[in-house]
């Protein structure tokens, strides 16, 4: 049988492709080709996807990294990376790292910024209307691609007037059809973060990439090229992934407006739970989470071999049937919830809270300022980003 090719096609930037549940029914961990034109295992059911999160045996680095699979030639995520021998230590030495920065006491002082901030954006979306009435505002320009970006370069200590230069970075680096300019882009999108470094070297501030600068006294294996490559994946991972929830949840809630006028009608006791179900649904990527196999694994009657890489299909192992009723079914109303959004066990995701602050913050401030929001073109018609590692859209027309 010949194996499927990613990305699948998807009907909408909602609905997940068709032929993940299909896989999941008649294989649920398969050979999938990448856009790399590489073989990988796809795991879709989330028993599967669950337990190869928490399993050490898999990793992000490979043993003979010029030998293994790629899934793509996007410069982020496109093969495996980290010392082999010593991945573990380092995952472990990182979170140490970072998780002051990303800690839950720490989220909620931002709390009330984020507010603010959310607030100013929804100022520029009616400054849009204002100026043009009648005319559809796009919501993806005006709030979930600001919000995130202005919430991260303050937590990492990056100047916002830069925005417009690391969004084209990012764009470039997540491209899946040019792998010459995806690492151009990797190369100068590191050089930028390297000089914003070494400005924190010489007056630092309250913000992450000063604490990664000075924890370089600490740990002096922690280089100045791992402080620019980890300021760079902080970057374009904090506002890349919570910029397409936004706008997927966005799409989810006036896709059908009995949706949006039961969360409008209690926002404040209704977003926890929304929120979670976005995250559930909500798959900007589709591709899937790659790791390699540091030694042979038995899963689903099927054995991944030393070096051989594995996709997990967070997306469809969330709309698993044997795990959430009605799978494909916005209901916020589920219970329990327990997705695999943010993955699951050591390498839970660190920027989860970081994520959910926001999440929880921009959509009941979203309704109560715009309670007759509405999509002002067919779901059919928000075209997915096929072409980028991330998915997601590139715009949101709403009107109200």
């Amino acid at each position: 049988m010949t194996a499927p090719q990613l990305p699948f096609p998807r009907p909408n930037p909602v609905d997940l492709a068709p032929l993940y549940a299909a896989l999941r029914e008649e294989s649920p961990l398969s050979r999938v080709r990448t856009p790399a034109g590489d073989l990988l295992w796809l795991a879709t059911r989330y028993e599967d996807a669950r337990a190869l999160f928490g399993d050490p045996r898999l990793g992000r680095s490979h043993p003979a990294p010029e030998t293994a699979a790629k899934l793509s030639g996007a410069a982020v995520l496109s093969g495996p990376t980290g010392d082999h021998d010593q991945e573990q230590e380092d995952s472990r030495r990182l979170r140490k790292l970072l998780a002051p920065a990303f800690s839950a006491k720490r989220m909620r002082a931002l709390g009330d910024h984020v507010r603010d901030l959310v607030e100013s954006c929804l100022d520029d979306m009616q400054a849009a209307h204002d100026r043009s009435p009648g005319e559809p505002v796009d919501l993806h320009a005006h709030l979930a691609f600001p919000l995130p970006v202005l919430v991260i370069c303050e937590l990492l200590g990056v100047p916002y007037a830069d925005r417009d230069h690391f969004r084209a970075l990012s764009d470039r680096i997540g491209r899946l059809d040019d792998v010459d300019d995806s690492r151009a882009a990797m190369t100068e999108f590191t050089a930028y973060t390297s000089k914003l470094a070494e400005a924190k070297r010489a007056e630092p501030g309250a913000d992450v990439i000063s604490d990664l600068v000075q924890a370089q006294q600490a740990y002096p294996g922690f280089t100045d090229t791992d402080v620019a490559n980890l300021a760079t994946g902080l970057l374009f991972a904090g506002h890349e992934t919570t910029a397409g929830r936004i706008d997927l949840g966005v799409l989810m809630l006036l896709s059908d407006l009995r949706r949006r006028d039961a969360f409008a009608a209690d926002p404040d006791g209704r977003v926890n739970d929304t929120v979670e179900e976005i995250l559930r649904l909500a798959s900007p990527g589709g591709l899937g989470v790659p790791r390699y196999a540091r030694e042979d694994i038995e899963i689903s009657g099927q054995t991944i071999a030393r070096g051989e890489g594995v996709l997990i299909a967070v997306g469809a192992a969330n709309r698993d049937p044997s795990v959430f009723a009605e799978p494909d079914e916005f209901d916020p109303a589920r219970g329990p919830n327990q997705h695999l959004g943010f993955g699951h066990g050591a390498h839970f995701c660190i920027g989860a809270t970081l994520a959910c602050t926001e999440l929880r913050t921009v959509f009941p401030a979203l309704v109560r300022r715009f309670p007759r929001l509405r999509l002002a073109v067919d779901l059919r018609d928000i075209a997915h980003r096929h072409d980028q590692l991330t998915g997601g859209v590139r715009s949101v027309p709403v009107t109200w």
